[in-house]
């Protein structure tokens, strides 16, 4: 099933892809959506909003990603009765988002290489690099203002206030992960709902947010957009705890990210960190601790964290952990889903995220 997955992946990029370019060209001219959306008053300027958002937005989106967001968004359609083609366009909102997102979190740990290439910031400068990243959080709504004829008034508050809750839990997720490894908050002694909660802020955003619109673009009742939501946001769960095990075991993952144990250098609070605190005698903690706290890039220590995290059997504990969470959600949903290969494909979809290599 992981082929038939990995082909569908494919598929729904391209497609996706073509989408993103109709709204956000790679090179805009006048006749740009967003200038016949909201026209200019005096000039349009478009050789300085080509060089300074276009091409490092662009430099980026072309670096690929699994677009597994938006896949999800168009699956639920499917399974919800509707023809995929027809939600193409709004299924880029939470994908151009994720990437706005990523650009600015590499400013903001510090990065040196995102999907194999330097850091848009470390290509463009910090000013371009966070004005492109914030531009992305707002272009992908383009498809909803070119549309809002086509589209019910109540229909549109649902999305809208949709788009902006998630934006602000987005936000908190981030602050939260941002205090843990700088320090500022009590990082030692955090249980694992608090590393749930930051997650679900934070990787569960989008995917809810994916979930949720695709759900109300179908019709679906209330009670089935929230169930889709919260089956969603335990797939981005999963996701994050998955890309946590792959950046302390995935060689091919680590290599694209600029070696094995970012998390340990950023000092990161994963699921499998705070197990190890949990469960480990405490010269194996203080050293985790210590290591974490130094933010090192030496290879050595990192691999020395990773064997302590490896001694408590951690990382068997978090993959266990993700494939339960998302389990236990699926149930929820499935009952509320009509039977359709569109339904089963998104139960494969969601097994897939979690047992990837990379």
């Amino acid at each position: 099933m992981s082929f038939s997955i990995e082909r569908l992946l494919e598929e729904k990029a391209a497609a996706i892809n073509k989408a993103i370019e109709k709204y956000i060209p790679r090179i805009f001219s006048k006749d740009a959506v967003i200038f016949k959306v909201s026209p200019p008053r005096y000039a349009h300027n478009i050789e300085a909003i080509n060089k300074a958002v276009v091409e490092p937005i662009w430099e980026f989106l072309d670096r690929g990603g699994k677009r597994w967001r938006p896949a999800l968004f168009l699956l639920i359609c499917e399974a919800l009765g509707k023809n995929p083609e027809d939600y193409v366009d709004y299924a880029i909102i939470p994908e151009v988002v994720h990437n706005g997102t990523l650009m600015i979190d590499d400013i903001e740990d510090a990065s040196e290489f995102r999907r194999g290439k330097p850091c848009t910031y470390k290509i463009y400068g910090l000013d371009i690099a966070i004005n492109a990243g914030n531009t992305m959080y707002y272009l992908p709504l383009l498809p909803l203002m070119k549309n809002r004829k086509s589209l019910s008034s109540e229909k549109l508050v649902k999305i809208y206030e949709i788009y902006v809750q998630e934006m602000i839990n987005l936000s908190l997720g981030q602050a939260m992960d941002i205090a843990w490894h700088r320090g500022l908050a009590n990082a030692d002694q955090l249980e694992e709902e608090n590393y749930l909660q930051m997650c679900a802020y934070k990787t569960g955003t989008l995917a809810r947010m994916a979930a949720k619109i695709a759900a109300v673009m179908a019709d679906a009742p209330d009670e089935l957009v929230e169930k889709l939501g919260h089956f969603a946001e335990s797939i981005g769960i999963a996701f994050q705890i998955q890309d946590d095990v792959l950046d302390l075991t995935g060689e091919e993952f680590a290599e694209r990210k600029g070696g094995m144990g970012q998390d340990i250098t950023e000092g990161k609070r994963t699921l499998i960190v705070i197990h190890t605190l949990n469960v480990a005698n405490s010269k194996d903690r203080k050293k985790l601790i210590e290591i974490l706290k130094i933010h090192t890039s030496d290879q050595k220590l990192r691999d020395e964290a990773i064997a302590i995290i490896q001694k408590y059997g951690s990382i068997e504990y978090a993959k266990n952990f993700a494939k339960k969470i998302v389990e236990e959600s699926w149930k929820e949903v499935e009952k509320l889903l009509p039977e359709s290969e569109a339904k089963e494909k998104l139960n494969a979809f969601a097994r897939f995220l979690i047992e990837r290599k990379i």
